[in-house]
């Protein structure tokens, strides 16, 4: 017949109850994460365009300007960029990482061997065992490991997507000034030819005394001028026909860039989005989100350092002896032991305790930034839309100008051909429609060089894939924008 539990052994055993009821309790203790609260406007305040056209994909956004040049210049740059490449190496690294940060929490066994001398140096041994330990994560450590994994893996890539966005972008705007720099130096030559004709003409008119020496120096400064302005198109096209080679991975520029080609033009378009959709695609704010649960994985562990470490732990030993002064061996051979590991901190609790509140400014600091870089992205973007809608509308003035002005060069050929108007008049107004067309380059580059700013604001680039990045899986958020 069993005997009934004494009043003590009753009151330890629900005391061990008790005690593992708090330590299972504490198992997934960690402090809740801050709620983000992004200050995201309810719509832009700029319109976006109305053209009737499909809405524009935000992964392949360069695809408007319907050049198939850039389009095999993107896939190139995406392939050989070297920012990318180690963009995708440190993923990789952060990944790799990630894969194994639950193995900290997990059962550990060590196999060790070292040798022993007897204090007393009658006899020396050969020791050889197992070291199993086993830390339970408890008061929250575990979710401050995970949460700080994790951050350093969506950080790792949002950095591969700025990367890419990044790229994009500049292989796009170094494009459009390649090709409208090499467009200003053709406009440019022909403004120079027709300055030295029309310097000429003024040469013979003044052997003729019809023109006096002043107009002929007029006539010889605006050739020569000119001639100087043609210094700032081919500088351009140089150097951007360098960056492009850097921006693809290579020491040198192709040469069929450098040959002369229609500028890209800005095709049909339409925007349709929200600024609530910054959050998911500018990789700025993805970062400052990361950093977020990075930091609130370090605040976690720093709060689970003011408690006791807790474990377990097991090992076994052999020995041997390998030189005995004794006759009979009184050493056993295999000592097995099992129990607890328990490591509660002491006398350094205030330094603990510190650093805990230094984790919590720090936290709050990245919740800021956060915050930051939402205002920042949202900024952007209104000014990227303010500004296209301006530089399109100087596109069009420009372009009105320089129709009239080809209409205005028509009728003075018609005159020139009746004996209405000189020669002198039909080289001035050839250089008026001329630099009227300079005008309306520079305004088509600006005006497709705001609607990449606009793109790379808003985070487009295309998505990278699957074997380079496996995107990571970010942790549900709640109604408030904030990760659970």
């Amino acid at each position: 017949m069993p005997r009934p539990l004494s009043k003590t052994t009753s009151k330890h055993g629900w005391l061990t109850c008790l005690l593992g009821a708090v330590a299972c309790g504490l198992a997934g203790c960690a402090a809740p994460l801050p709620r983000l609260a992004p200050p995201v406007p309810a719509r832009w305040q700029h319109a976006v365009a109305a053209d009737p056209a499909r809405p524009t994909d935000l992964h392949g956004w360069w695809h408007a300007f319907a050049d198939p040049a850039l389009d095999a210049l993107v896939d190139r740059a995406l392939a050989g960029n070297l920012d990318v490449a180690q963009a995708v190496e440190r993923l990789r690294a952060v990944r790799t990482l990630h894969e194994r940060a639950h193995a900290r929490y997990l059962p550990e066994l060590h196999a060790r061997t070292h040798d022993a001398i007897d204090p007393d140096a009658s006899a020396s041994f050969l020791m050889a065992g197992f070291d199993a330990s086993w830390e339970l994560g408890l008061f929250g450590r575990a979710e401050g490991t995970r949460r700080e994994s994790q951050g350093a893996l969506d950080a790792g890539v949002a950095d591969l997507h700025a990367a890419r966005v990044s790229l994009v972008a500049e292989v796009v705007r170094e494009w459009i000034g390649l090709r409208t720099a090499q467009q200003q130096e053709q406009l440019l030559q022909q403004i120079s030819r027709q300055r030295r004709q029309a310097w000429e003409l003024q040469q013979t008119r003044q052997r003729l005394q019809l023109a006096a020496p002043g107009a002929v120096d007029q006539a010889q400064a605006a050739w020569a001028q000119a001639e100087a302005a043609l210094a700032a198109p081919r500088q351009a096209i140089d150097a951007s026909a360098q960056r492009l080679a850097v921006l693809l991975g290579q020491n040198h520029p192709d040469p069929a860039w450098l040959q002369a080609g229609a500028p890209p033009e800005l095709g049909a378009w339409r925007l349709d989005g929200t600024p609530a959709e910054l959050l998911r695609t500018r990789p700025e704010i993805a970062r400052a989100e990361a950093d977020v649960l990075r930091t609130a994985g370090e605040l976690a562990l720093t709060h689970a350092e003011l408690f006791p470490s807790v474990g377990f732990g097991a090992s076994m030993v052999w020995a041997t002896d390998i030189n005995n002064n004794h006759r009979i061996s009184t050493t056993p051979n295999g000592i097995a032991s099992l129990g607890p590991m328990i490591d509660i901190p002491l006398f350094d609790w205030g330094m603990r305790l510190a650093a805990t509140h230094a984790k919590a400014h720090e936290l709050r600091a990245s919740v800021l930034a956060y915050r930051q870089a939402v205002l920042q992205g949202v900024a952007e973007v209104e000014t990227a839309l303010g500004s296209l809608q301006q530089q399109r509308q100087r596109e069009q003035q420009d372009r009105q100008a320089w129709q009239a002005l080809q209409r205005a060069d028509q009728a003075v050929q018609v005159r020139a051909r009746l004996r209405l108007d000189g020669p002198l008049d039909r080289l001035e107004s050839r250089v008026a429609a001329d630099q009227a067309a300079l005008e309306l380059a520079d305004a088509r580059a600006a005006h497709g060089l705001a609607y990449v700013a606009l793109f790379k604001a808003l985070g487009g680039a295309p998505l990278p894939a699957p074997d380079t990045e496996q995107a990571a899986s970010p942790a549900p958020a709640d109604a408030h924008g904030a990760p659970r």
